[in-house]
């Protein structure tokens, strides 16, 4: 009976987080590929049950630039780098996207190594960021969001944290993985392929919009990270 104990926790837990709305929970093995989701995440991917999901990676989910974000996370956890009330962009497979806080924690083996990795994610509003002081550098990626298709330079985000540029640079480099500028760019990048698929406007006006100089810039930048042209990114993923 007592062997029983931590199976049927284990079974309770995965229920508990099924009914829990807006929050996405997750287990990986060490090869980044799903054990288990709840209906939460099903969900945000357009899915309705678990063997969909099973043994399958994001890279299986997600289109390449997003699936190489969760791949960089994973890799931090599995290297001893937890990520706790991280503020990110969490994509959808319908290529929306929502503000979410995310904590990732390394799965643990008898030997001590870690084997896997356990997740949950939890949509924000994006009004509740600049007033959480809980979130660290929320008010950053809220001013990121607010002004990603214009010049925003790393002197104004650190005046918005109270730091000195230095130490801004550090802590956010430190919490996100990336200089502020590259993730800014990676923020741009998935505005603007939201853009490409849910819109109609030029390629050109999505580069304007979207905080780069011009149309070859934006498709020199985008081929970098998606592995395809915008053109190419809109026939493939374009709604029907």
């Amino acid at each position: 009976m007592i062997d029983a104990i931590p199976a049927a926790a284990a079974f309770a837990l995965r229920g508990l987080f099924d009914e829990m709305p807006g929050t996405q929970a997750w287990i990986k093995n060490a090869e980044r590929r799903y054990l288990w989701v709840n209906r939460g995440f099903l969900q945000n991917y357009g899915m309705s049950e678990l063997e969909e999901v099973l043994g399958k990676t994001d890279d299986d989910l997600s289109p390449p630039h997003l699936a190489a974000h969760f791949r960089e996370g994973d890799e931090a956890v599995l290297a001893g780098r937890s990520v706790r009330n991280r503020l990110e962009r969490v994509g959808r497979y319908d290529h929306t996207a929502a503000w979410c806080v995310t904590t990732k924690l390394p799965v643990i083996g008898e030997k001590g190594q870690a084997v896997g990795t356990v997740g949950i994610t939890r949509i924000l509003d994006p009004d509740e960021i600049s007033r959480r002081t809980d979130i660290r550098l929320g008010v950053v990626i809220s001013l990121m969001t607010r002004r990603s298709g214009g010049r925003l330079t790393n002197t104004e985000l650190a005046r918005a944290t109270g730091l000195s540029v230095r130490a801004f640079e550090r802590a956010f480099a430190a919490e996100y993985g990336l200089p502020p500028q590259q993730y800014l760019k990676r923020l741009r990048l998935q505005t603007a392929s939201r853009r490409l698929v849910a819109s109609r406007e030029t390629i050109a006006e999505i580069a304007a919009g979207s905080g780069f100089s011009d149309q070859s810039h934006f498709t020199r930048e985008f081929r970098r990270v998606t592995e395809m042209t915008p053109g190419r990114y809109r026939e493939t993923y374009a709604r029907r």
